[in-house]
């Protein structure tokens, strides 16, 4: 299992006349999240892009547990619990600065060859980064 951590803040442009982050962020604080946990892996996603892979999403859920409010630093945990293939299927934990849980998602997202739009493998050298994760 991989796992990462991110902290960002809620900007006052995220939220709505009652103080809350808007709910239609959350799918943004968790691009953001996989974006920061594959450059902590040693291969960005910009680099995998470059190669011609792109990650669309196929499916998510969200979960609101409790509202985030402005200036709220939030700490917002990647997690991969499987090892990925031909589709990679995302975790994430949102959580406050009381460290109370305020959100609880999924996605899935597929490698797909961005000239052709077919699906392709892994890329060999994310497989290489992750993997070490994933071998007991």
């Amino acid at each position: 299992m991989y796992t990462h951590e991110v902290e960002l803040r809620v900007r006052y442009a995220e939220t709505d006349k009652m103080g809350f982050a808007y709910y239609g962020n959350y799918p943004r604080y968790y691009e953001i999240a996989r974006v920061e946990g594959f450059r902590a892996l040693g291969f960005p996603y910009k680099e995998m892009e470059d190669a011609g892979v792109g990650m669309p999403v196929l499916s998510m859920s969200i979960n609101y547990h409790a509202p985030a409010k402005y200036d709220d630093l939030l700490k917002v945990k990647l997690i991969i619990p499987d090892m990925p293939r031909a589709r990679m299927k995302f975790l994430y934990e949102i959580r406050n600065e009381e460290d109370k849980l305020i959100n609880t998602g999924e996605t899935i997202l597929a490698f797909m060859n961005m000239e052709t739009g077919r699906p392709v493998k892994m890329p060999e050298r994310m497989e290489k980064s992750i993997s070490p994760f994933f071998n007991s």
